[in-house]
């Protein structure tokens, strides 16, 4: 099996693997009437998700020879996960559901897993014509209809102070006060970005015991990538994704140094037996994932979404 080490080389590569995805995916939703099959898990699939894992994986192993891809649209290739080694984890298009609603908020991704870690990521949002790339420790950027910019997040200083503030301290104290209604005193509202098409009742509970939040829309892995360009501090996920759907943005918004967290403090892995992901939040900053998580404490831990179906917005 070849090794490929993460660096920012890659980029110009996967950026020209995942435009000509694009270019299929746009070709599919430019057509009057899209039609859309349904999976084993019920979740949709359309000519266009297919069209994108041809020309992916004929990317890949032209770029990459000897490389093995794993594709949420070849279920053959799951076996070929591996917790340690390295191989492409690819989600030829994430938000089918968005594609199908045509709100433009649908990504293609591809991620490059190292020893179960998510070490570099290129994200393509087609209809807004914007690539996101990153990983950790090489730092991240994004393309936006030609202008490239570094994706800093909130991590600097000066705006990325725990938004949450002391509120998970004062949710500690015995004054009798719930922890939200002095949550965001020290700075302004928490940005708490949320799917458009699924927010269940476990992520409403999380997100109204942060207090007086800001919400903020979005599909697909662009949740992440809203963070990563600032645009939000926090994404809790508590329902079923499976690791393609987040392993590609997971690096963006670690290279733009934030985090991913699961509901007991630790990172996500890739490349497990069992593809779901836990039950997640992921953050400009670890002190508002950890924050968050206190705040919360109540509620966790959670029961794990192991037996549910993922949802695919």
């Amino acid at each position: 099996m070849r090794h490929i080490n993460a660096g920012l080389e890659l980029a110009p590569l996967l950026e020209k693997i995942a435009y000509d995805a694009g270019k299929q995916i746009l070709r599919v939703y430019a057509q009057a009437n899209i039609n859309a099959d349904s999976k084993a898990d019920k979740s949709p699939v359309t000519a266009a998700d297919l069209l994108a894992h041809e020309s992916i994986v004929r990317g890949l192993n032209a770029t990459f020879p000897g490389v093995p891809v794993v594709s949420e649209e070849d279920e053959a290739s799951l076996a070929w996960r591996f917790p340690t080694g390295c191989y492409w984890l690819v989600d030829p298009l994430d938000g089918t559901k968005e594609f199908l609603n045509r709100n433009g908020d649908f990504t293609v991704n591809i991620a490059l897993i190292e020893n179960g870690q998510t070490t570099f990521g290129m994200v393509y949002a087609p209809a807004h014509d914007t690539f996101y790339w990153g990983g950790a420790g090489l730092g991240a950027a994004m393309r936006e209809k030609g202008a490239v910019s570094l994706l800093l997040g909130l991590g600097s200083e000066d705006e990325g102070s725990d938004r949450l503030g002391t509120s998970a301290d004062a949710s500690e104290s015995n004054d009798g006060d719930h922890a939200g209604s002095n949550a965001n005193t020290k700075t302004s509202r928490l940005r708490v970005v949320a799917s458009k098409s699924h927010l269940n009742e476990e992520t409403q509970t999380f997100i109204q015991q942060l207090g007086n939040v800001e919400l903020v829309q979005a599909g697909s892995s662009l949740k992440f990538c809203t963070i990563a360009r600032g645009q939000a501090d926090l994404y809790p996920r508590l329902g079923p994704t499976c690791e393609w759907d987040t392993a590609a943005a997971h690096a963006v918004l670690e290279g733009a140094g934030g985090v991913v967290l699961d509901i007991h403090g630790q990172p996500l892995h890739y490349g497990k037996a069992n593809v779901l992901n836990p039950w997640f939040v992921a953050a400009a900053r670890a002190e508002n994932a950890r924050s968050a998580l206190r705040l919360n404490a109540a509620n966790l831990p959670l029961p794990q979404p192991a037996a549910q179906k993922p949802d695919h917005d």
